[in-house]
This record gives structure tokens, sequence and C-alpha cells, in this order.
């Protein structure tokens, strides 16, 4: 994978444009990272999954909170 393909960038929510280096092991598409916002204010909890498209390459959609059985589909 070259370095842009090690990328995720976050769309929605708190972290929108933001971009991520992924890990060493492969994407799995549909995984689900949380970002908790505790600065100046209330506990903000948000979640993202990640996803793979043939235009922008590896990215995370901000996803509605789910319950650890269920999957996350992208608003």
């Amino acid at each position: 994978m070259s370095a842009s393909e090690r990328q995720a960038r976050f769309f929605g929510g708190p972290l929108d444009g933001r971009v991520q280096e992924l890990g060493e092991t492969e994407p799995v598409s549909g995984t689900v990272v949380r970002h908790v916002h505790l600065h100046e204010g209330p506990k903000i909890e948000t979640h993202y999954a990640l996803g793979h498209s043939e235009v922008s390459g590896w990215e995370y959609r901000l996803c509605p909170i789910v319950e650890p059985h269920e999957d996350c589909e992208p608003r």
C-alpha cells in the first residue's frame, strides 16, 4: 500500500476533514472507531465507520451509536 493508501479522511461530526494514518495491518471495511470529546463542556461521543471509496480511498463516515451486535451504517 502506498502512503496515501495508508490514510483515511473523516467525514462529518467533530473530526470532519481530518486525516488519520492507518496502522500496519490491512484496513477492514466496517470497522467502527469512537471519538469522545471532553474539552470545555459536556462529553460528546461520536462513532465513525471505515469504508473504501473508488474516488477518495479509505474514509471514516459519521454513523449513529450502535450496540456491539449491530452494524454501523454511515450517514
